[in-house]
């Protein structure tokens, strides 16, 4: 049986124009320029550059159009468009009350990037100067192809043959793919086709001169290598007979070598990614200064061959429904081109906002770059005092970058939570860590401190922190308990 009821409820939705500009608030300053340069592309009512000079100074607000006109008593359709209100070009725009201080030799121009030759084509390049079969090369060339961005073979060597034979129709058997695999540890960069840490390391060292440090370094990595990787010197002391000066000598030539030989290359070849700041602050007679960088991002306006096109509708006395379609095409074009005008707009001054708290909350940094005096600072800190909401105040934070006198710095990083010293006072988490990674530093690496003692020295400094408080800090800092940080 079917039923009819109403029902009445309360709901709050985002409109599409505000999730637009919540995507817009989140982007860098380089995809922001971007983001211009397609809605350019996509939306032809919008035009980028300077408007010629404007001369009628009777405009009227757009909000001030209370009536729709109805040419000839004619409605256009159900939206009765005011033709009017898309002919304000006798307005002066934004961007000729602005001023721009920068020359043109001053833009950011992009420069054209080498196309280095990739990891794997690179050995496959290397196999060419050995001789080999068609056959020996076939399973040479899967090998390499086999190898993952680090330079290792993460297979057994049956499962190699097995796949090969599936997917290639190549059969052969281990003991001929052991000896090609013999192959591909010659190629460089050396130890790459290894199929663990072991085995790479033990490749790296039989490439090095023979001394008695080598020498000493394969015996390790062959007969003790879970002892070393756990740091009991005192264990490899005792198992092969040798003065402490000596091991330390043998655990150099190890500690010089690449764990990761594909990374290496890998790293030499990729393109380096530039930062471009999104604001710059600057201390000016004691004063500081903000700006946001907008210097490559084109200036917006409505195009006016798109108005052009509503005047000649509108001077016009017969109306056909052609251009009556015509006019209906040309309106939503334009109410895309003023909304993301106006969206812009809302987005330079939600991030100057922003910015402008974060800066007068952390105003001790900023004039000094003291980082002792960044104080505890949460994203509704900041939420509160201009009252926008934390969400907004994240999309800001997360993604940005600000130029300081102190250096190019990530936003968020200046947000941390707060922590009271032995006096009662708030101090930032910020500080905290700063203090713990430079007594690690400090410490005798022959005897580190392990964490409960680490916990000791920041209460003595008026830091009453917990043990397990000490290990969390330690795992965001990237650095390792007290045996792994040991050394002979």
């Amino acid at each position: 049986m079917l039923k009819q009821n109403l029902q009445f409820k309360l709901s709050q939705k985002l409109s599409p124009q505000q999730i637009q500009l919540m995507k817009l608030i989140q982007l860098p300053t380089q995809a922001f320029e971007q983001r211009l340069k397609e809605e350019l592309v996509e939306n032809p009512a919008l035009e980028s550059g300077k408007e010629d000079a404007l001369e009628n100074d009777d405009y009227e607000a757009e909000n001030d159009y209370d009536e729709y006109d109805d040419f000839d008593n004619e409605q256009i359709d159900a939206d009765e468009i005011n033709i009017d209100e898309y002919l304000s070009n006798d307005e002066t725009p934004d961007y000729k009350l602005q001023a721009n201080n920068y020359s043109d030799d001053d833009e950011d121009r992009s420069l054209p990037f080498a196309a280095p030759v990739s990891f794997h084509q690179d050995l496959i390049n290397q196999l060419n100067t050995f001789i080999l079969s068609d056959d020996e090369r076939e399973i040479a060339e899967f090998l390499v192809g086999s190898i993952d961005d680090m330079g290792y073979i993460r297979r057994t060597v049956q499962d190699i043959v097995d796949d090969m034979a599936f997917t290639q129709g190549i059969y052969t058997d281990e003991k001929n793919v052991e000896r090609i695999l013999h192959i591909i540890h010659q190629l460089e960069p050396t130890g790459v086709g290894a199929r663990d840490l072991q085995e790479c390391l033990l490749l790296q060292l039989r490439h090095k001169t023979p001394t008695d440090s080598v020498s000493l370094a394969i015996a390790i990595i062959e007969q003790q290598f879970d002892a070393f990787t756990k740091k009991h010197y005192d264990k490899l002391l005792q198992k092969f007979d040798v003065s402490q000066e000596q091991l330390r000598k043998a655990i150099d030539e190890i500690e010089k070598l690449n764990p990761k030989p594909g990374g290496s290359f890998e790293s030499s070849s990729k393109t380096v990614e530039h930062v471009v700041p999104d604001f710059s602050i600057r201390v000016v007679d004691g004063e500081l200064q903000l700006t946001l960088n907008g210097r490559n991002a084109p200036e917006l306006h409505v195009s006016k061959d798109y108005q052009e096109m509503l005047q000649t509708y509108k001077d016009s006395r017969e109306k056909s429904n052609a251009q009556k379609d015509a006019v209906q095409f040309i309106k939503q074009k334009l109410d895309s081109a003023k909304w993301f005008i106006d969206a812009i707009k809302q987005r330079n001054e939600t991030l100057l906002v922003t910015m402008n708290a974060i800066m007068h909350y952390q105003q001790e940094y900023f004039i000094d770059g003291d980082e002792s005096k960044l104080k505890p600072m949460i994203l509704k800190d900041i939420a509160d005092m201009i009252g926008l909401d934390i969400s907004t105040i994240s999309r800001v934070a997360n993604s940005k970058y600000v130029e300081t006198p102190y250096g190019t710095k990530l936003i968020k990083e200046f947000f941390s939570e707060a922590m009271k010293n032995d006096q009662g006072e708030d101090v930032s988490t910020i500080e905290i860590k700063k203090i713990l990674k430079s007594v690690i530093e400090e410490e005798d690496k022959q005897k580190p401190l392990p964490d409960d003692k680490l916990a000791e020295i920041l209460k003595e400094k008026g830091y009453p922190i917990a043990r397990r408080t000490i290990a969390k800090y330690r795992e965001l800092m990237d650095i390792p308990v007290a045996r792994m940080r040991k050394k002979i």
